[in-house]
């Protein structure tokens, strides 16, 4: 398992001279738990690196405060030490937040965005639930919330016909650190405000993609992220769920490949 000098868990595959695409897993998941299916489709045609986030997966504890800034400086410290200059960041959830942070903070370091499944803007009552579970999370670790987090990432047919998918996940989700966890929860829960109405807008080619009944990343919140976007495609994937590109990754993996083979 390739380990950076900062303690971050990562693997680079695809051909050596291809684009660079990078994976950039949600809250409470692993580069393996979320990209397991899609890197090796997106490997035929670009170098992809898939990494872990701090406290994730086989990435070490962070030192100090978790903020959206700090996981964006981890991902660009992990690309000097690479010698990747520019990439396209493909972020899921929480990584959607870190991707576009990085654009903000370096855009010069970012050639295309693809930003699945991620949060925006709240109403009041929305932002309300979340900072609730927000929380619940601190007190009682994943373990207080999995149950509810299941059903809201998995339709029930998947759950019903997949349940070995589905305890990998919990598996992977309960074996967090319970302080690291809540500190990243929290992140999810406030960090959606610094990247409304960005200042100059994201001017890079964007994809932005959710699923038809994500109860968290919806629709709507999409439209808003390409709303305030100069360049940017909107892809909403019917029926399925929080964490489709689990359920069927070749919905995901197709219009993502499409996309980056357009634009990078």
């Amino acid at each position: 398992m390739p380990m950076s000098e900062t303690g971050t868990a990562y693997d680079l595959a695809g051909p050596d001279d291809a684009p660079v695409a990078v994976l950039i897993h949600g809250l409470g998941l692993s580069r393996q738990s979320t990209w397991g299916e899609i890197a090796p489709m997106l490997a035929r045609r670009f170098r992809v690196l898939s990494y872990d986030l701090p406290g994730h997966g086989e990435s070490a504890l962070p030192e100090g405060e978790v903020s959206l800034s700090t996981l964006a400086a981890q991902l660009v410290a992990l690309m000097d030490e690479l010698g990747i200059g520019r990439a396209a960041l493909v972020g899921f959830s929480l990584g959607g937040m870190i991707n576009r942070r990085v654009a903000m903070d370096h855009p010069d370091r970012v050639s295309a965005l693809a930003i699945l499944n991620s949060p925006h803007e709240r109403g009041e009552a929305q932002q309300r639930l979340v900072e609730e579970r927000a929380r619940a999370t601190g007190e009682g670790g994943p373990a207080a919330t999995i149950d509810a987090t299941l059903e809201r990432w998995f339709t029930d047919e998947f759950r019903h016909d997949h349940p070995r998918t589905v305890a990998k996940v919990r598996e992977v989700v309960l074996a967090n650190d319970h302080q690291n966890y809540a500190r990243h929860r929290q992140v999810l829960a406030e960090g959606v405000v610094e990247l409304i109405r960005p200042n100059p807008p994201l001017s890079h080619p964007a994809l932005v993609m959710t699923c038809e009944h994500d109860s968290g990343s919806t629709p709507a919140m999409s439209w808003g992220i390409a709303g305030e976007m100069t360049e940017a495609d909107v892809v909403i994937v019917p029926d399925l769920q929080h964490l489709g590109l689990i359920e069927q990754p070749e919905l995901f993996s197709g219009p993502v490949t499409d996309f980056l083979q357009r634009v990078t």
